[in-house]
């Protein structure tokens, strides 16, 4: 059977034909219904009546061929389940399993143990790059995300701080296999290492047994109770071992302990430390010199010289100054020009000493203590202007001046200033008296806009020791993802093991974001480990239901998000 539409004068119609063969064998037509005419059968107003119409005739023939009519489609239910954040801890997972992080799970392995505790500390390392919350809030970022590579569904928090006590258990193992992991990633035979030192605050005013915490001077000034954090970390960021310290630790007494560890784990041949100021004494260099690696080679290192110490060196480098300000276009192979900018070596106490001067910064100072030095002076003159009118007999406008009145705030507006060394006020003189030593503002001046670094590498130029030491400033860029990004602080555990599990997670945590970070600049990515994981984690799983059937898939992947996956060599998501 076929629609046949027939014509009858202007009319046209719409019939159900059947084709057949007469006893002859010829072929005939019979229509076995007629549906209308085709103008009314295509007008909106009939069209569901047609439908009916045709639907009756069909399952009248059905009926008449002993089949079961064709009833009404099942209504078909869909039902969403779920949406959880999924591309970025999926990308966090492959590095985790392409940096070998999963040896932990050796570690980690005991007959008496039931705790997944490589599982756990997935769940707080992740949880640091990308959410960071305390140990609590854990458990409910948990349940917004879709936390590849184990069941999490019945973590507590108890569970979680059982994970903690059992990481500083095996901190040793811990350390060492992060070691192993890292090997491959760093030189052989030449690893210059940056260390520094970073305070970290912490809450609570009991104290504890073997208590890490305790009131010392903050980074971020003032005094406050905190502990101190030392990190070391190659010259392309990638960090090596970490410490956790008193808060009150002097930097000196941190630096060796450390050195000790990193020789013991990592077998490199050679070590060139570069620090920033504050470790440099007699004591500290002697003790530094007598250090000798595995592989008997002594240790290297660029030291800064302390601001507070330049004034030792005035005389040392009195004579490069003065070539240089003689002829700054003179050049030899050690020594690089820039017109009045340079950098230049003598010796101090047989060791390197590197100077580096820049013109520009130096005349910045000059000028600008220049000015306060002008201004104080000034007001001093007044003073002594006003005391020696108002002896005289003359009443001047206001107050009358006592001179220990101005003695005390002429001393603290200079020490304020920071120029107590050039204005020297006569605190023992019963009068207001100072002398302004000009001898002294000069040997500053000569030192204005220089960086003194105190070296025993000796196969290395000038500019170059230079260069290493302000690459120390990208460690403190890894500070400030511990503490911005990763949120080490404040530290709200009160028990010690507690603080070094929290600091051993978020220095695992910035392994993993280095890398990333590393992979992204390879690849010519402009694109922050931060901001490439919050892009990451659009791509989510789904879960829906349809007609009580689980079907789960991802959110698609857009050509950012795949060029992202490309840069940090992780292969793309899939549904499975």
């Amino acid at each position: 059977m076929y629609i046949k539409i027939t014509k009858s004068g202007p009319r046209r119609y719409v019939q159900l034909v059947e084709a057949f063969r007469d006893d002859q064998g010829k072929p005939r037509q019979r229509t076995v219904a007629t549906l209308g005419r085709l103008e009314t059968v295509a007008t909106l107003g009939r069209l569901e009546t047609v439908a009916s119409e045709v639907d009756s005739l069909i399952n009248g023939l059905l009926r008449v061929t002993g089949r079961e009519p064709v009833g009404e489609a099942p209504e078909q239910t869909l039902q969403f389940e779920f949406s959880k954040a999924f591309g970025d801890l999926y990308a966090l997972q492959q590095l985790w399993q392409q940096l070998g992080f999963d040896a932990f799970r050796r570690v980690f392995r005991s007959g008496k143990r039931t705790l997944d505790v490589e599982l756990l500390l997935r769940i707080l390392v992740f949880n640091r790059l990308s959410n960071p919350d305390s140990k609590l809030g854990v458990l409910r970022w948990l349940e917004t995300v879709q936390f590849p590579g184990g069941e999490v569904s019945a973590v507590s928090h108890q569970h979680l701080l059982r994970a903690m006590d059992a990481m500083v258990k095996a901190k040793d193992a811990v350390e060492e296999t992060l070691a192993s992991t890292l090997r491959p990633l760093i030189d052989q035979e030449l690893s210059v290492v940056f260390y520094d030192l970073t305070t970290v605050s912490v809450t609570g005013d009991t104290t504890m047994k073997e208590e890490l915490r305790a009131f010392g001077r903050s980074k971020d000034g003032g005094v406050a109770r905190q502990v101190v954090i030392g990190l070391i970390q190659t010259a392309d960021g990638l960090p090596l071992a970490h410490e956790v310290f008193e808060g009150n630790v002097g930097e000196a007494s941190t630096l060796l302990p450390m050195l000790d560890r990193l020789a013991k784990r990592f077998p490199i041949r050679r070590v060139v430390l570069v620090a920033d100021r504050g470790l440099l004494n007699l004591d500290n260099l002697a003790a530094l010199d007598a250090i000798k690696l595995p592989s008997g080679e002594a240790l290297e290192y660029i030291i800064a010289v302390p601001g507070s110490r330049y004034g030792d060196f005035d005389e040392t480098i009195r004579p490069l100054q003065e070539s240089h300000a003689a002829s700054v276009t003179a050049s030899t192979a050690d020594v690089d020009n820039f017109g009045n900018t340079w950098i230049d070596e003598t010796c101090w106490q047989e060791r390197r000493l590197v100077v580096a001067h820049d013109e520009e910064a130096a005349q910045a100072k000059t000028e600008a203590r220049r000015q306060q030095v002008e201004q104080l002076m000034a007001q001093a003159d007044q003073w002594c202007d006003k005391l020696a009118q108002q002896e005289d007999g003359h009443k001047g406008s206001g107050r009358p001046l006592s001179e220990s009145g101005i003695t005390a705030r002429f001393y603290q507006t200079v020490k304020e200033a920071g120029l107590a060394h050039i204005i020297d006020i006569d605190l023992g003189n019963e009068g207001f008296a100072y002398h302004y030593r000009a001898l002294r503002q000069q040997a500053l001046e000569r030192l204005d806009g220089k960086l003194l670094l105190v070296t025993n590498v000796v196969d290395c130029p000038a500019p170059e020791i230079v260069r290493r030491y302000k690459s120390l400033a990208d460690i403190e860029r890894g500070f400030r993802v511990l503490k911005s990004e990763l949120e080490i602080g404040p530290m709200y555990h009160r028990l010690p093991k507690r603080i070094r599990a929290h600091a051993m997670i978020c220095f695992i945590a910035l392994i993993l974001h280095r890398v990333m970070r590393m992979r992204l600049k390879a690849a010519d990515n402009a694109y922050s480990p931060g901001r490439a994981l919050s892009l990451l984690s659009r791509i989510q799983r789904h879960q829906v239901k349809i007609n009580g059937t689980n079907v789960e898939g991802l959110s698609t992947v857009t050509t950012e998000q795949l060029e992202l996956f490309r840069a940090l060599q992780i292969p793309k998501p899939t549904a499975q």
